[in-house]
């Protein structure tokens, strides 16, 4: 089965800063989860970019099979326009697909009860709290039931309880629909936690350091944190990071 994306010795180049990423390699199978680590400044959100096809390399290859439609994309700011009730966020890319509204209304409304947020369709986003307003958005992005969903650090800004509250949440969402993901994040059991497969950055401009397997189904079962497959996972995407991080440029 071909990957949903892949990135095959891409480079980024930017005039004023000279060379953000590569060359760097990345494949993304169907249903697979996969972390993006690395030091800060590496090139994480610049390979997000280009697998959402927001960016174009400046050499390179971008293979995506995910077709119009069926990316989606959370920033660590939820981007909730602040003039529109809970729902009216959540139906938005459904109604500019051509879903009538009142479908599209029902669905955003499935959507934000999927994701805990039952109760608050006619909130506006000054009124949730950072963890319902980041639950708004993964509900926004899952409603269109995409192939690809790729998260750039949505929950650093969040308390330690709701980040892995939220964790545990896109998990059991991502087992409905399975769809491929891409998350990027600073935080080593973070990435241990959500991934199947930890992908390891160098300092910028960032080449893979290496790649950890993580045992264990997803989602996790209640106390995985506390096995050794878990601590052992999170040592070894540590040991990448530090090593990534001495690697000359």
């Amino acid at each position: 089965m071909p990957p949903v994306v892949a990135l095959e010795a891409v480079e980024v180049d930017y005039a004023k800063r000279g060379r953000a990423l590569g060359p760097f390699s990345l494949s993304i199978a169907p249903g697979e989860i996969v972390a993006l680590v690395g030091p800060s400044g590496c090139g994480k959100s610049t390979a997000l970019r280009l697998l959402a096809g927001l960016e174009q390399p400046t050499r390179g290859t971008v293979t995506r099979t995910a077709g119009r439609g069926e990316t989606s994309v959370v920033f660590q700011a939820p981007t909730l326009a602040p003039w529109m009730t809970a729902v009216a966020n959540v139906a938005l890319p459904l109604e500019l697909s051509g879903v009538p509204k009142p479908l599209a209304r029902a669905r955003a409304a499935a959507a934000l009860a999927r994701v805990g947020l039952a109760g608050a369709e006619e909130a506006r986003p000054a009124q949730l709290s950072g963890g319902m307003a980041m639950r708004a958005s993964l509900a926004r992005a899952l409603v269109t039931e995409p192939r690809l969903l790729l998260l750039d650090e949505p929950f650093a800004a969040l308390d330690e309880i709701t980040r892995r509250s939220l964790a545990d949440d896109v998990l059991k969402l991502w087992r409905e629909t399975k769809p491929a993901i891409i998350f990027v994040t600073h935080n080593v059991e973070e990435a241990a936690y959500m991934a199947a497969r930890v992908a390891v950055l160098t300092r910028g401009p960032g080449r893979v350091a290496g790649e950890v397997t993580v045992a264990g189904d997803l989602p996790r079962l209640i106390g995985y944190r506390a096995t050794p497959e878990f601590r052992e996972a999170a040592e070894a995407v540590s040991d990448l990071l530090l090593k990534g991080s001495e690697m000359a440029a």
